[in-house]
């Protein structure tokens, strides 16, 4: 049987309440923010307007910024792999986006298109998805060409699979995802990258942006000319423990409540979901919490997106690597294999136990959320 750090809490307990979710409503410098030690700025990125105003804000803040005399960053690499995380986890790189960032690629069941404004995240999550996935150590890279990737974005509308075409979800228009690779939210007071997108998103009736957070860093975004055409999406769990330099579930329920008042469309993601002893319980008392900081908003759009764990064997070595006292279960013999595109594979839960995960949020979700409109289990 798998197990859960710490005691679950019973389902009857009463959970966070409305008053103690506007308590912690993030109104400013109590927000979780993420403060690099090191900001690399590339001599391209200081050629676009918006690479520069990055460097002002990061230098205002105090942060030591190193102008660099070419394209290339070096020094990320440490002594081992736990000394190279440590040195790129605390460093935030100002790039340009190579041309590959114009090349749109698809991105079921989230969204039509992948969208970035960024790659790499200042979150240490022991079960994180971009672990095996991108190149190299884990630097955060934000991009200094903004104005040319939302130039270049426009010419997908009206193309895709999955909001372009499905009845259910065609008011969204053509959906661009922006948190593939990154959670720009946690990178906002660094760039104003995302209230950015977030305005030209404003003005295209045609399109959607998508972005998914841990932070709470949300009060610059409520004032925004935002047009509804931006969901803000939080990731939540029942699981402690595993989401390091992340904001606690309380304050990130907190900011989902005030971009909800604020006129945002907003959504949950509950990910991983963890088949352990007591997730019944668990994810019982999330989603009365969730409903409680949800309670009583005035028009609320809400979604839901459920994912349960899963890991590939890159990602696991990896991890193995970043987190070598981490108590995440992830054991193939406990699993089932699933195979990918290109050959690839990955261990997701068994059939019967995905089938058990499935019938119990199909029955709660509703029963506890009943505003919410469930995109996907997957």
């Amino acid at each position: 049987m798998r197990t859960f750090p710490g005691p679950a809490r019973d389902r009857r307990q009463p959970g966070i309440r409305i008053r103690e979710v506007e308590a912690l409503l993030p109104a400013g410098p109590e927000a979780k923010l993420w403060m690099p030690r090191r900001v690399l700025v590339t001599a391209a990125a200081l050629e676009h307007a918006h690479g520069r105003r990055i460097a002002d804000r990061c230098a205002g803040l105090g942060l030591p910024v190193e102008t660099l005399p070419g394209n290339r960053l070096t020094g990320l690499r440490g002594a081992d792999e736990r000394a190279t995380y440590r040195a790129a986890k605390t460093t935030l790189a100002v790039v340009v986006a190579p041309p590959s960032a114009f090349k749109l690629q698809p991105i079921p069941p989230s969204a039509d298109w992948q969208f970035h404004l960024a790659r790499g995240c200042p979150a240490h999550c022991q079960y994180c998805y971009l672990a095996g996935s991108l190149p190299g150590p884990p630097v955060t890279r934000v991009y200094a060409n903004l104005d040319e990737i939302l130039a270049a974005r426009p010419a997908y509308e009206g193309q895709g699979t999955v909001t372009s075409r499905q009845a259910a979800r065609a008011h969204e228009g053509t959906t661009f995802e922006a948190s593939c690779y990154t959670d720009p939210l946690g990178l906002e007071h660094l760039t104003g990258s995302l209230a950015a997108a977030i305005a030209h998103f404003g003005t295209r009736p045609a399109a959607g942006l998508r972005f998914t957070t841990k932070f709470d860093a949300v009060a610059p975004l409520l004032g925004l000319r935002h047009g509804g055409r931006t969901r803000a999406r939080f990731s939540v769990n029942a699981v402690p423990g595993f989401e390091g330099g992340t904001a606690p579930v309380p304050r990130r329920l907190a900011a989902m409540r005030a971009m909800a008042k604020a006129g945002y469309p907003v959504g949950l993601t509950i990910a991983p979901i963890m088949a352990a002893r007591g997730w019944r319980e668990r994810y019982g008392a999330l989603l009365h919490d969730c409903a409680a900081a949800l309670a009583g908003v005035a028009g609320l759009d809400l979604t839901a997106e459920l994912i349960t764990h899963r890991f590939t064997p890159a990602s696991k070595q990896v991890l193995r690597g970043w987190y070598p006292g981490s108590r995440l279960e992830m054991d193939e013999e406990r699993r089932a294999r699933k195979r990918g595109r290109h050959g690839s594979h990955k261990y997701v839960y068994p059939r019967a136990e995905l089938a058990d995960l499935r019938a119990w949020f199909a029955a709660e979700l509703p029963a506890r959320l009943p505003a919410a409109r469930l995109l996907y289990f997957t």
